[in-house]
């Protein structure tokens, strides 16, 4: 595809222990955004203190695609403190992100960031509960996220989105600026915090139903990961932040 613009997108990868999929995604990748994205792109793997071969094969990807793919690495686990790290260390228009084993069809890459490109919007983010979504996972995880999206509901009955918790969002730059040094979570609530803050501070979010299939060797683990965002929604709601 001829690039027709000189805005820029990065989309971030945040991996640990993934040299089985690393690989294959990044490849599928690059040729999806190869074929699909208008914009100047580049995929950018942060490995955030992988024990495996991970960090030596998004380097092997960075020396074979020096111009489209690289990298950085972290001593610490935590997947909001990756993608902290590898925004802030980006310099494009938009940045996003998107979960190693590609489980949201990148079909709904565009459309999601499109709107930020084109200055509409702040944030976005794919949703798997809004109307148009269509979704297969497990029955236990499908209840769990669900009963999750209440909470946040009652907790914030103002928020505007679905979904708080889908691995597939991008931000501007000035989101990157004004609003990311000020997230306080490094695991899994990022994603819920970002949003939440996004809306607190008047900025503008974009959801797009996507299609998303279940990665059967997720690692999260639901009952400590649940425990931890029922903090985090405490804190977000009982804090003035930014």
């Amino acid at each position: 595809m001829t690039v027709s613009t000189e805005k820029r997108v990065d989309v971030v990868i945040p991996v640990y222990n993934e040299e089985r999929d690393l690989g294959p995604s990044v490849t599928k990748l690059r040729e999806f955004l190869l074929a699909n994205c208008p914009y100047r792109w580049r995929i950018m793997v942060a490995d955030n203190a992988s024990k495996d071969r991970t960090l030596e094969i998004a380097k092997e990807l960075s020396a074979r695609f020096p111009d489209q793919v690289t990298y950085i690495h972290l001593d610490a686990k935590g997947r909001g403190r990756a993608l902290k790290a590898a925004w802030q260390a980006s310099d494009a228009d938009v940045v996003s992100y998107m979960d190693v084993d590609l489980s949201t069809n990148l079909r709904h890459f565009m459309p999601l960031i499109d709107p930020l490109m084109q200055g509409k919007y702040h944030v976005a983010t794919g949703s798997r509960l809004m109307p148009g979504a269509r979704v297969k996972r497990q029955f236990k995880r499908e209840v769990v996220s669900r009963i999750y999206n209440l909470i946040v509901l009652f907790m914030f009955p103002r928020r505007r989105f679905y979904d708080a918790q889908c691995g597939f969002k991008a931000v501007s730059r000035r989101i990157v600026q004004e609003l990311i040094p000020y997230i306080v979570d490094n695991n899994w609530f990022f994603d819920s915090e970002l949003l939440l803050r996004a809306e607190q501070n008047g900025y503008r979010v974009w959801e797009v139903p996507v299609e998303w299939i279940e990665d059967m060797d997720t690692r999260v683990k639901i009952i400590s990961t649940a425990t931890e965002d029922l903090k985090g929604l405490w804190r977000v709601r009982t804090t003035k932040q930014k």
